[in-house]
């Protein structure tokens, strides 16, 4: 038997030390049925996947129940924070690297060419927005 892809089936952490195989990732729509498969684990509960990047994302998003944990594992990106007072922080990642997002901090990423990286996310209540432009805002 072959070992699962993490970019294919993310892993659910939750109450008890659990650690549960998620169904295939289709989309966007995926991530309705993780909330009614796992919302009873409220803000304990974690959601660990994998994405590639070959360009800039689009929209911004926030975590309000817990920081998110952001681990670049191939390529590079930039990963960008809007401050309380409308500044941004923007830090690049290599391969190797990490950095974590807030709670409550909406975020963004540059991908100059392509990156790979593991979300380890916090994602109830998850928002997001459209980003303008892509030059860090």
């Amino acid at each position: 038997m072959s070992a699962p892809k993490l970019a294919e089936r993310f892993i659910h952490l939750g109450l008890g030390a659990k650690a549960v195989e998620q169904p295939p990732f289709t989309g966007l729509d995926w991530y309705e049925g993780y909330g009614a498969r796992h919302g009873a684990d409220g803000a304990e509960g974690r959601l660990v996947s994998q994405h590639a990047f070959t360009e800039s994302w689009t929209s911004w998003e926030m975590h309000p129940a817990g920081d998110e944990v952001v681990i670049c594992t191939a390529g590079a990106l930039v990963l960008v924070q809007e401050q309380a007072d409308g500044t941004h922080t923007r830090t690049a990642l290599a391969a190797g690297e990490y950095t974590i997002n807030p709670p409550g901090v909406w975020h963004t990423a540059d991908v100059p060419e392509s990156a790979t990286a593991i979300f380890i996310t916090a994602g109830e209540g998850t928002q997001h927005r459209p980003r303008t432009c892509r030059n860090g805002a």
